[in-house]
């Protein structure tokens, strides 16, 4: 899968060296963005969803967004911290399309890259450690609204070498959905950009010129499940973001995403995630 690199949109909210002596503790780690991770000295662990990840010196991590994990850190331990936002408004989600490694040994050039990126965003330390205090929607807007306030040459050097630290683990990334089809790629894009709306099944056949039957045969192929089944797992992603990024009621997540019937909403949400709106909500709020 080939996605455009003029359709790739990488913000750096956070970035910056930090350095724990036992007292990084945290459960149920769940952000809208992905992070990434240069250890320089001690030791600690990533508890994932697959078991846990031992943190190593001279070693890259990326941790995906919207995955719930944990830290346990009981000695020193000092790393580099990366934090980057996909715009999910986008037409293409390159984070998102791809499984990453989560460990991969770094060079001496991961490292002053990041170093450099400190150096250009020196206001984009975090203040504290602990997630709960920037997992939410008011400080990612904020941190967003200062990524796009840096002048025209600091952005195109962080992009650039988010492009780079990124390009290390795309090496031994696999596509999460392999299209050789381009009318499929191109209806992929469609859904992603109108997430928010209604999405015909019969619109989505005529943007291909094909019938409703043939498009459908045509996607299963390509994408593995049906155009409705793709369309609602990504409708319930972005209703994850929402729910844990946004303080709105559940009912106008529904609405936000043009689903009317709010029990059905309810049902495909807990179908999705195993667990209702409101449980998932709670989850990452407590």
């Amino acid at each position: 899968m080939t996605t455009p690199i003029d359709q790739l949109h990488f913000l750096t909210l956070n970035v910056g060296l930090a350095v724990h002596e036992g007292d990084w503790n945290w459960k149920n780690v769940n952000s809208p963005f992905t992070r990434l991770y240069y250890v320089t000295e001690g030791s600690a662990k990533i508890i994932l969803p697959a078991g846990t990840q031992e943190l190593r010196p001279d070693h890259l991590y990326l941790i995906p967004s919207f995955v719930t994990h944990g830290y346990l850190c009981d000695s020193h331990f000092c790393h580099y911290y990366l934090h980057i936002y996909e715009d999910h408004e986008s037409s293409s989600a390159l984070l998102e399309s791809w499984d990453f490694p989560i460990e991969i040994p770094a060079r001496a050039l991961d490292l002053e890259l990041i170093k450099r990126l400190c150096d250009i965003n020196p206001t984009m330390k975090l203040s504290q450690s602990d997630p709960m205090t920037y997992d939410n929607n008011p400080t990612l807007i904020q941190n967003i609204y200062k990524n796009k306030q840096r002048t025209f040459c600091d952005k195109v050097e962080s992009q650039g070498i988010l492009f780079q630290l990124i390009a290390r683990f795309l090496k031994n990334a696999k596509a999460k959905i392999e299209v050789s089809d381009d009318r499929i790629q191109k209806i992929l894009s469609h859904i992603r950009r109108e997430i928010h709306e209604p999405i015909s099944i019969s619109l989505l056949a005529d943007m291909c010129c094909l019938s409703k039957d043939h498009f459908i045969r045509l996607f299963k192929k390509e994408v593995g499940i049906t155009p409705h089944q793709y369309i609602n797992q990504k409708k319930i992603e972005k209703a994850q973001l929402i729910l844990i990024t946004d303080r709105i009621p559940i009912k106008n997540v529904a609405y936000r995403l043009a689903y009317q019937d709010y029990s059905y909403f309810i049902r495909l949400f807990k179908q999705c995630t195993g667990m209702t709106p409101q449980e998932y909500q709670n989850q990452y709020r407590t």
